[in-house]
């Protein structure tokens, strides 16, 4: 009833179909950069200390995080956690991530609107999505309009949420690609070459999850209008 052939065909298969790709790009550069020397051999860790040390972002904690690609930026205690691999071998990869990360915390640090946009809404999207599902199903169950709409509405906020997540992300890679410019760590072609292309196809998994999220949001709603 409410995942019919449509669903498959216009929210499913595209939506794997993007994300798989996404994450074999995302693989595959990875897996090429990630076992590339930086031509400074400076590991990850110490590529941060470097941007620190010559740009404005500074004060930032770095730790080490078990796991792979389990790199991120936690504004709580204003902490860049990088996993293993980049923080120990002097990679490309592990250059260009590490800049990245820090590229969110000079988002935070200068009060970037698209990061405080995205961060009024992180409290409603910690349960939003499960809430809203919910009474889309119930409400198309027991035909309930108001209850339906309620759950687009709760549903919708995880929509914009990903959609702001988008530019928030490209931001921050291009914030990335600055501060190793500054620091004066591109000391390559090469380097250069491969920090833009892992940090595109980093971008380019956030673009799949929001175009997903997207089009289940719209394929809800088309159900709501076959009900009138």
């Amino acid at each position: 009833m409410f995942f019919n052939t449509g669903y498959l065909l216009w929210v499913l298969i595209p939506s794997l179909v993007l994300s798989g790709l996404a994450q074999l790009f995302v693989s595959s550069a990875y897996n090429k950069w990630g076992n590339t020397r930086n031509a400074m051999g400076l590991t990850g860790l110490e590529v941060a200390r470097q941007i620190m040390s010559r740009t404005n972002v500074n004060g930032v904690q770095v730790e080490g995080t078990p796991g792979k690609l389990t790199d991120h930026y936690d504004p709580r205690d204003n902490t860049i956690r990088i996993s293993q691999s980049n923080a120990t071998v002097p990679s490309v990869a592990g250059m260009a991530v590490v800049a990245h990360e820090l590229g969110h915390a000079q988002q935070y640090k200068e009060g970037s609107l698209l990061i405080q946009a995205r961060g009024f809404l992180v409290p409603a999207v910690q349960f939003s999505p499960t809430i809203g599902y919910f009474m889309i199903i119930l409400g198309l169950m027991l035909n309930l309009t108001g209850l339906f709409q309620l759950g687009i509405l709760l549903f919708g906020v995880m929509v914009v949420f990903m959609i702001l997540t988008l530019p928030v992300e490209i931001d921050a890679s291009m914030r990335g690609m600055r501060l190793l410019r500054e620091s004066g760590l591109l000391a390559s072609e090469q380097d250069a070459s491969g920090a833009k292309q892992m940090l595109t196809a980093a971008a380019l998994t956030y673009f799949a999850a929001a175009i997903g999220a997207v089009l289940q949001l719209l394929y809800f709603m088309s159900l709501g209008d076959r009900r009138r």
